[in-house]
């Protein structure tokens, strides 16, 4: 499984937004909201075009965790889909099995969803699937599988997520350890901070 196993705060600093959401980068954003580096306190470097859609393609694929092919291959199956392209594409990603394990607080972070979903710890309509990239359709239901529901880094977390979903296509029930993927969410719902249009003009070029 292919995975970036590089330092995960520097690259939050560079976009100066915690993208993985894990506890630990909000505090080093809060004492260097800067980039790394020796200049990167004082940095007044302007980007160029192609620089900015770069950073805008980097910063959403990192943030679902994705290698640059795989990423790339999303945007080439949203892009011959029908529908805004950059809408088709985050519609993508936020189905992926790995990213609703993460939003319904099964898992701290994606990567740490995706490392759940890999070891087989899910089912999917009662089946196993331990395919971080298998993509969900409206009305599935997500469960923790009865013998990894003990397993305490899966507890923890659920210990510290919200009682009830906050996303309005996804319910939870923490106390079966399940969840459903109610409906396709429209983009506009889908908080992310990224300018979708500069990742489409970045592939058009």
């Amino acid at each position: 499984m292919a995975r970036y196993t590089g330092p995960k705060g520097k690259i939050c600093r560079r976009f100066g937004e915690n993208i993985y959401g894990a506890a630990k980068y909000d505090k080093i954003l809060e004492r260097r909201k800067f980039p790394a580096g020796q200049h990167g306190p004082t940095s007044r470097r302007k980007h160029s075009d192609y620089g900015v859609h770069l950073r805008a393609k980097q910063q959403l694929r990192l943030t679902y965790c994705l290698m640059e092919k795989q990423f790339r291959n999303y945007f080439f199956k949203a892009a011959k889909a029908s529908g805004v392209t950059g809408d088709n594409l985050l519609q993508l990603l936020e189905r992926r099995l790995d990213n609703v394990v993460y939003r319904l607080g099964f898992a701290a972070t994606r990567m740490q969803a995706r490392q759940f979903v890999n070891h087989g710890h899910f089912m999917v309509n009662g089946k196993k699937v331990d395919i971080p990239s298998y993509l969900l359709k409206a009305g599935d239901i997500i469960e923790v599988r009865p013998k990894s529901r003990g397993m305490n880094m899966l507890v923890q977390a659920l210990e510290q997520s919200e009682a009830t979903s906050p996303y309005s296509w996804l319910t939870v029930d923490k106390e079966n350890m399940r969840g459903s993927f109610d409906m396709i969410p429209a983009a506009s719902e889908i908080p992310v901070t990224v300018d979708l249009r500069l990742i489409v003009e970045f592939y058009s070029k």
